[in-house]
């Protein structure tokens, strides 16, 4: 081979270990802020935007601005409190097989860089959501605080409780954008905050009893690993039964919004119920867990469909 050829090898070698870096470093930055959760966090962020844009009559082109600022401020709060959580979980996550790649487990990321970006992400954040308003800004500081402090520093290790402890947090994104166009919270918000909050103990008890084996090694009380299976499908159908009459409280939102919505509560406490009669936990526990992604998923897309028709 001569020095051209290997001249030209080293460079498409050195190109390649470049875009494997690259490559490498995105993937680890998704795992860092649970992209996942930054993503469905901000659907129902610009559900709650929406929504607030509907009921007090105001054009969305005309808050375009605040729009951006909404969901980047968002993103970076939420983002910034998924870094945090994984930076103080660090020792924990090497047992969770879902975990275990995290850059914080790996050492990808210096843990004192992930530190910083996970303030520096909730700081700038904040900053972009007080320039919608005040309320925006102190409702995503809430919510962070919660996840943050109350949930992964305090709760998380300690208390069965902890999942409805960082319901708060999960709930809070469409407060959020609400505040941003009306800090003056509408009666549907706040209905909005409690679907929110009740939805995520089935879903994350569903998840708990999925990946129970991992919890129990991680030392972590999830209300399977301490209560059983049993105790959990009891809980987790009492939740679901709990949304039951929350979309007659949304009646502005038209007939058809109340109907499909309650359609959607009685499938899940329908399947929930069915949990009882099959042998099977973690194949329910599973149906259960997809079950509660396509529903909120659902519930969000709704709530904007059957208020579009109102002026851009």
């Amino acid at each position: 081979m001569n020095k051209v050829e290997t001249t030209s090898t080293q460079v498409i070698g050195n190109v390649a270990a470049s875009e494997k870096i690259g490559t490498t470093l995105v993937s680890d930055l998704k795992s860092l802020i649970k992209i996942g959760i930054v993503n469905s966090n901000l659907i129902t962020t610009f559900a709650g935007f929406w929504l607030a844009l509907y009921f007090t009559d105001a054009s969305f082109i005309a808050n375009w601005g605040t729009f951006l600022l909404t969901m980047a401020g968002s993103g970076l709060v939420i983002a910034g409190g998924c870094i945090l959580n994984n930076w103080y979980d660090a020792d924990i996550d090497p047992v969770m097989t879902r975990t275990k790649k995290r850059p914080t487990v790996t050492g990808s990321i210096p843990l004192n860089q992930v530190l910083l970006l996970g303030i520096a992400a909730t700081g700038v954040g904040l900053i972009l959501l007080l320039l919608t308003t005040i309320e925006a800004a102190v409702i995503g500081f809430l919510g962070w605080f919660t996840y943050v402090v109350l949930y992964t520093m305090w709760t998380k290790r300690k208390y069965t409780l902890n999942t409805v402890v960082g319901s708060f947090s999960g709930a809070v994104p469409p407060l959020i954008g609400w505040a941003a166009i009306d800090p003056d919270l509408h009666m549907a918000a706040i209905v909005f905050f409690l679907i929110m909050f009740i939805w995520q103990t089935p879903h994350f008890l569903a998840l708990a009893m999925k990946k129970s084996e991992e919890y129990k090694a991680a030392g972590i009380p999830m209300l399977p690993v301490v209560h059983g299976f049993a105790f959990t499908k009891r809980q987790i159908v009492v939740y679901t039964a709990c949304l039951l009459p929350l979309p007659f409280y949304l009646v502005s939102l038209g007939t058809t919004f109340v109907v499909i919505a309650t359609l959607l509560n009685v499938g899940w406490l329908a399947l929930g119920v069915g949990g009882f009669f099959m042998k099977n936990d973690l194949k329910w526990a599973n149906l259960m867990f997809i079950y509660s992604l396509n529903y909120l998923t659902i519930m969000c897309i709704l709530m904007v469909m059957v208020t579009f028709e109102f002026p851009l």
